[in-house]
């Protein structure tokens, strides 16, 4: 005797608008962390106390340092 079974989705699928939202979030944050002052940003962070002591910058001031032609204070 022969037995036939479909795979079905068990889980329902989301609906189109939710999937479009789902795909622009998610390509904001790819383009956001591909941002070259975030990748400057992380590469600060990743040196030590010493190597930062020899570019003259604090670890508080990371931030500012990178986006200092962008934002006046």
């Amino acid at each position: 005797m022969a037995q036939a079974t479909t795979n079905t989705d068990f889980y329902p699928k989301a609906g189109v608008l939710t999937r479009i939202s789902a795909w622009f979030w998610e390509a904001m944050a790819t383009i956001s962390e591909n941002n070259p002052r975030l990748r400057r940003v992380r590469a600060l962070q990743a040196l030590s106390d010493a190597q930062l002591a020899e570019l003259k910058i604090k670890r508080e001031e990371i931030v500012h340092h990178v986006f200092k032609d962008v934002y006046y204070v």
